[in-house]
């Protein structure tokens, strides 16, 4: 079983009911899905890098991506309606929780100069987005065979419905904010 999914059950749980005054466990925010995309860029298309990317959103998640083509032909992004224009990956369950288990307390802080997340970036109704500039930051993807580096976001949708509970949420989960 994932270590932070045991976590947020024994101790998460417990703490957020008596923190909000919340009687029923279930009243208590979870994390629903993580969805991670990457965007692929027209101009450096190439059948080789939509492989690459695939094969390490497939290494960095555990699960293969689904391809994401054009809608319609926009011609002055050089852009034909069926063109691969990005990949995504929706986890859930135990994969989900040892995903963001690894994202917290290995990806990111390898990365350089990190500071912590920005508190901001929540939709208004308790989702947390972040954008990464490369994928070499997770353990998985070998810095020496990777011949393109491309960037993601992170969508992680919780059942909070409100920033101040989600952001409560994330941080009993290890989330690193920053304190700006």
């Amino acid at each position: 079983m994932a270590r932070l999914f045991d976590y947020y059950k024994k101790d998460i749980i417990p703490k957020l009911k008596e923190q909000w005054g919340i009687k029923n466990s279930l009243g208590i925010p979870k994390v629903e899905k993580i969805t991670v995309n990457v965007g692929i860029n027209k101009r450096k298309y190439s059948p080789e890098m939509v492989e690459e990317i695939v094969k390490g959103l497939s290494q960095i998640t555990g699960q293969k991506p689904a391809l994401a083509p054009s809608k319609k032909t926009i011609a002055s992004f050089n852009l034909r309606k069926g063109d691969i224009v990005g990949c995504m990956v929706t986890l859930r369950g135990l994969r989900m929780y040892e995903f963001l288990d690894r994202l917290i307390n290995i990806a990111l802080p390898r990365v350089r100069d990190f500071r912590g997340l920005s508190p901001n970036s929540f939709d208004g109704k308790g989702n947390y987005t972040l954008g990464l500039t490369e994928q070499l930051i997770f353990p998985e993807i070998d810095y020496d065979k990777a011949k393109h580096v491309y960037g993601m976001n992170i969508t992680v949708t919780t059942t909070a419905g409100e920033n101040e509970k989600a952001r409560g949420l994330l941080k009993e989960l290890g989330v690193p904010f920053s304190s700006k």
